[in-house]
């Protein structure tokens, strides 16, 4: 209809310019010119009138489909919506205002937000000219949702744990070398520790199950910190061990030096004893060679 309002202006502006142009020229022009330039005006006309009338032939066919095409769209969405039941399309919708406000948010887990759109996905209401949009744009808000990994707030010990240990853990650390960094986060008090259980870690290789340690979140300023510590630690260690064994050392000498005065008083002891018996054997014999000779006597007489 637009199209045929603009031919209509365009024949009517047409047809005014040539009156002006053929007014302009009126005088100059003699009878048969001006006989020939009506006639010319004419088939002009004529020719845009034909053209016009097919245009609008066109114009009608397309109107036509157009009409027709609207009308089995409402049919067919009119016999779609009669074969889903008001419960289901509320829910369904329900579901989807729900999974909209999560991913516009980006609260909560992912996971449970990708769980919720794959329960819609698997519907045919997805496809609904109320829901198929909507649809598509919490598709775009899942893809661009970033997951930020944290670290656990806490950290249960469980029998078998240290420090080093735990921070080696995937879900931790996933570093060993970082078992200072949980020491000096627990060292003055740890999260909770069940009762009767030490509440602190003055001791880094002593830690009891049940305790709930403090797990900082890992800066580089931590990670340097550690490492430094961490060393430090393994120095005094090794100086430990040194002295230790230096110690186990002396103490082996003293223990040799005790077996040899030992053995030398056993030996002295032993001494001793047999002198007493020879001591005692020699005056045995005194005694008997004493009463052989008073035996002697006595016979004598």
């Amino acid at each position: 209809m637009k199209l045929n309002k603009f031919l209509v202006i365009l024949f009517a502006f047409s047809l005014v310019l040539f009156t002006k142009a053929f007014a302009q020229e009126e005088q100059e022009m003699d009878r048969d010119t001006w006989q020939a330039r009506m006639e010319q005006a004419k088939a002009d006309i004529a020719d845009l009138t034909a053209k016009k009338d097919a245009l609008q032939k066109d114009i009608d066919a397309l109107t036509k489909q157009l009409n027709d095409k609207n009308a089995e769209l409402t049919k067919v969405t009119n016999e779609y919506n009669t074969l889903v039941p008001q419960a289901k399309y509320d829910e369904f919708n329900k579901d989807l205002k729900t999974l909209e406000g999560i991913v516009n948010k980006k609260e909560g887990k992912k996971e449970d937000a990708e769980a919720l759109y794959a329960k819609l996905a698997a519907s045919n209401l997805k496809c609904h000219p109320d829901f198929a949009d909507r649809m598509k744009k919490v598709k775009q808000g899942l893809d661009s949702w970033q997951i930020v990994e944290q670290k656990p707030a806490g950290y249960t010990v469980v029998k078998g744990d240290c420090l080093y240990k735990i921070a080696g853990k995937k879900e931790i650390y996933n570093d060993p070398k970082m078992w200072p960094v949980l020491w000096e986060a627990n060292e003055k008090g740890v999260i909770s520790a069940p009762p009767k259980v030490k509440k602190t870690i003055k001791n880094p290789n002593l830690i009891y199950p049940g305790q709930v340690l403090s797990v900082p979140k890992l800066t580089d300023a931590l990670k340097k910190s550690g490492l430094e510590k961490a060393k430090k630690w393994k120095r005094s260690m090794k100086k430990r061990v040194v002295k230790e064994e230096g110690k186990t050392e002396e103490k082996k000498e003293v223990k040799k030096e005790e077996k040899k005065d030992t053995k030398k008083e056993e030996k002295k002891d032993v001494k001793k004893e047999e002198k007493k018996d020879t001591k005692k054997e020699e005056k045995k014999d005194v005694k008997k060679e004493e009463k052989k000779d008073t035996k002697k006597e006595e016979k004598k007489k």
